[in-house]
């Protein structure tokens, strides 16, 4: 199984519920499919989403999600990458999501040594990383943070000389219990 993501630029406003009915709605057709949904982020403007899934492979993803309605243009396979030491419980305070994409692969790893350095500005900012979602041609990250604010986020990337495409807060919405979370 491999993880997939599934992001999606909206025209109008939704909200979290309506993302959550529409992927339980959806999971006779995931089922079928072997595609297990993760969660999704939900832009505070309700206006981005960006939705995790577990499949056998971004083919079986693909066919799943465009059966269950939606639109598959900007949907690619990727990795995790926690900070060392992760509890769920952390994982569940993600607020703000910072974009990078680049014109040539760059490694995870290069992106973490750039944090690491600036972990002074992170910490002064009170900002929190959580996780890299990375995505296969490694030309696109969206990191995970916990922190007061996007501007909070924005303040600190700005001064610890990262790269950033795009930051905004976000919600976290996760499956139902009964349903594997990430």
């Amino acid at each position: 199984m491999i993880d997939v993501f599934l992001e999606q630029r909206l025209d109008r406003p939704v909200e979290s519920a309506l993302v959550r009915s529409l992927s339980l709605a959806a999971q006779d057709c995931f089922d079928r499919h072997r595609v297990a949904w993760q969660g999704s982020l939900l832009a505070r403007d309700g206006r981005h989403l960006l939705c995790h899934f577990r499949a056998p492979d971004l083919e079986s993803a693909r066919i799943g999600l465009r059966r269950a309605g939606a639109d598959v243009g900007s949907l690619w396979a990727g990795t995790l990458h926690d900070a060392p030491g992760l509890e769920a419980a952390a994982l569940a305070g993600a607020n703000v999501v910072v974009e990078r994409r680049f014109a040539a692969p760059v490694s995870v790893a290069a992106i973490q040594a750039l944090e690491d350095a600036g972990a002074a500005c992170l910490q002064h900012h009170r900002v929190r990383f959580l996780r890299t979602l990375c995505a296969a041609d490694h030309r696109r990250m969206h990191c995970l943070y916990h922190a007061p604010d996007a501007e909070s986020v924005r303040l600190a990337q700005h001064q610890a000389g990262m790269p950033v495409t795009r930051i905004w807060a976000c919600r976290r919405i996760v499956p139902p219990a009964s349903t594997p979370a990430p």
